[in-house]
């Protein structure tokens, strides 16, 4: 007889990631067989390659159901709740929201003056366009309208676990399970509930706080967050301060300088005010921009429709250059923009100084504000950029001294710019919400491509760390990534698959090319943005390196050796091959060669490549 050897020890995909050695194996020579008897002419004869491996009595197509949450019910949970049911068969989707519906920052800001910045026609879906759109940039209660639209049109709004807040996220090693502790918000109350796969869909300024000047808990006139806003508030004959001039702060001042007796407007930093994210686009104004009857009409036409939105969305996948450090658009970008500027200040050079920040455009996100610079030249609006001291039971003293009397203060302040979750999600010693921030174990949103992280298995974001941002659209980011998630759900389910994590050594590549590409940006110069964390010359983690096409490639397909994998039961990797047998052959109805189809309907790129068909 040959010898018995043992097989070297099968290594995972991944570095480090090893199986326990295989079972010793027999290798026997073929001239050892028996010559005179026959396998079949006796029943007692054994195989001669003996294995302690043990065949599962499962079809291979007999899918695991996987349990799957989705924390948070915006666009993007939007997005996870249509498309993850129809690509995993079998998925049991929960989708948590601390909102009673579906929209999330869209439910929730609500200011006078809020409305998109982008297009309506590219701040929708890719698959369930709308040609109805009001506005050439649609108002927020039209936007808000519109996903929830979606949500209703795709069911998913029955997938949903509405006025519950996640409070904790925690991995449990032993059951390969992640416990997640929710607040019912209704009853007060708290459970825990496993699932098999959590995906964080927040967003990255789901988590407004008010500002911690001394004395802001002693103000007695109206104070809220514009995130907060109170419907029944009337603005009209008072003397109003807003902090901040973000995109909500040059939103909200601007709206509220009509109605107020005065706005006293605390705006610290410097920003460029673009007249458009796009030069290829007519530039957004302080009215409205409804779109002509002959558009709506033309809409109405699917071949026109479409073409229209190829332009327009193709248009913004073609920006890409402008945050270059040395493209033609950053050498020209800041005189055109200090030009837009100076004529919707009046020529006013004194404003025009305090305005115009010391760094580049796309160092930090463009905010067209329209009507934004008007405003600030009307009587009635102070521009304070003195630094806020304390507040008192009236007003707010700066740091100069002045005290200013307001009866209300409206703040536009304090998202979360650290991408760090408002809860935590813990997995081992490492906690995202704390190893996130600069102090934390990672020291910044550490991540395999804005998707996922070492030692956290069977995790993932969406519009997390590195979203597409500088060119592209928001829903086709939100889409491209759910689908990405939606393969590697694929895999575990239907390959035996019980644990998934990005090596750390992948994931370290990928943080050296970032770190590489970055420096060539605008972004990489020295000013505070959500780009950096809000620390000028920290390591930029908030947006993609590289264009939006760029990431629409590198999300086509998965590195699959990019992972390393855990097996249900610790078993070989091939215990999902089941017995042999498919669930599909043993349906006399089923279809067996959903390859033949008629000649005109066959597209070679994707022959034997649709998994949907199998």
């Amino acid at each position: 007889m040959g010898e018995a050897v043992d097989l070297p020890a099968a290594t995972h995909f991944g570095e480090g990631n090893v199986n326990a050695p295989g079972p010793t194996i027999d290798l026997v020579a073929q001239d050892d067989l028996p010559a005179t008897k026959k396998p079949e002419d006796d029943d007692d004869w054994d195989y001669p390659y003996p294995t302690d491996f043990k065949i599962r009595e499962r079809a291979i197509d007999d899918i695991r159901p996987l349990k799957v949450a989705v924390i948070g019910a915006g666009i993007s949970g939007i997005t996870a709740g249509v498309l993850l049911p129809i690509k995993v068969p079998g998925i049991q989707l929960t989708i948590f929201d601390k909102n009673s519906d579906v929209g999330g920052t869209w439910v929730e800001n609500i200011y006078p003056g809020v409305r998109c910045d982008i297009p309506s026609h590219c701040y929708q879906s890719t698959y369930s366009p709308n040609v109805n759109w009001s506005e050439e940039y649609a108002q927020g209660h039209e936007i808000r309208n519109y996903w929830q639209s979606v949500a209703r049109k795709f069911n998913v709004h029955s997938k949903c676990r509405f006025r519950t807040k996640v409070n904790s996220a925690q991995w449990d090693a032993d059951k390969s399970k992640w416990i997640l502790n929710v607040l019912d918000i209704e009853a007060a109350t708290t459970a825990d509930s496993e699932f098999d796969f959590i995906i964080t869909a927040n967003g990255h300024f789901n988590e407004w706080k008010m500002p911690s000047y001394p004395g802001i808990e002693t103000f007695k006139g109206h104070i809220r967050h514009s995130s907060n806003w109170d419907p029944n508030f009337d603005p009209n004959g008072k003397r109003i301060a807003t902090i901040g001039n973000g995109a909500s702060g040059i939103q909200v001042t601007t709206a509220l300088q009509k109605q107020a007796a005065h706005v006293d407007h605390y705006a610290r930093n410097k920003t460029w005010i673009a007249g458009s994210f796009n030069p290829s686009q007519r530039e957004r104004q302080e009215t409205a921009m409804p779109f002509s009857e002959q558009q709506l009409k033309d809409f109405q036409d699917p071949e026109k429709y479409l073409a229209f939105r190829k332009q327009l969305e193709g248009s913004f996948f073609r920006r890409f250059e402008a945050i270059l450090r040395d493209s033609e658009t950053t050498r020209i970008g800041a005189d055109r923009f200090k030009q837009i500027m100076r004529e919707r200040l009046g020529d006013d050079a004194e404003l025009l100084e305090k305005m115009v920040p010391d760094f580049p455009p796309f160092c930090r996100r463009l905010t067209p504000g329209p009507g934004y610079l008007e405003a600030i030249t009307k009587d009635n609006l102070t521009f304070i950029q003195d630094p806020i001291d304390h507040f008192t039971e009236t007003g707010i003293v700066t740091k100069d001294g002045v005290h200013r009397e307001v009866d209300a203060v409206i703040c536009s302040t304090g998202a979360n710019v650290d991408f760090a979750p408002p809860f935590p999600i813990v997995a081992g010693e490492y906690d995202l919400s704390r190893d996130w921030k600069p102090d934390g174990k990672f020291g910044f949103p550490y991540t395999y491509l804005g998707l996922f992280t070492p030692n956290f298995p069977n995790c993932a974001y969406i519009l997390g760390p590195h979203p597409p941002g500088t060119s592209g659209t928001v829903p086709h980011g939100a889409e491209t990534q759910t689908t990405y998630i939606a393969k590697l759900l694929r895999k575990i389910s239907s390959q035996g698959i019980r644990t998934m994590t990005p090596s750390k050594r992948a994931t370290d590549d990928f943080v050296a090319y970032c770190d590489a590409f970055f420096p060539r940006t605008n972004m990489s110069r020295k000013c505070s943005s959500w780009y950096n964390g809000g620390r000028p010359g920290a390591r930029i983690h908030g947006v993609w390196p590289g264009s939006a096409s760029h990431l629409t490639r590198v999300l086509r397909e998965p590195k699959w050796e990019d992972f390393e994998y855990t097996y249900e039961k610790g078993e070989n990797r091939f215990g999902f091959l089941g017995n042999g047998w498919t669930l599909k052959e043993q349906d006399p109805d089923s279809d067996l060669t959903p390859w033949l189809r008629l000649e005109s309907e066959n597209d070679l790129k994707d022959l034997h490549e649709r998994w949907w068909d199998l």
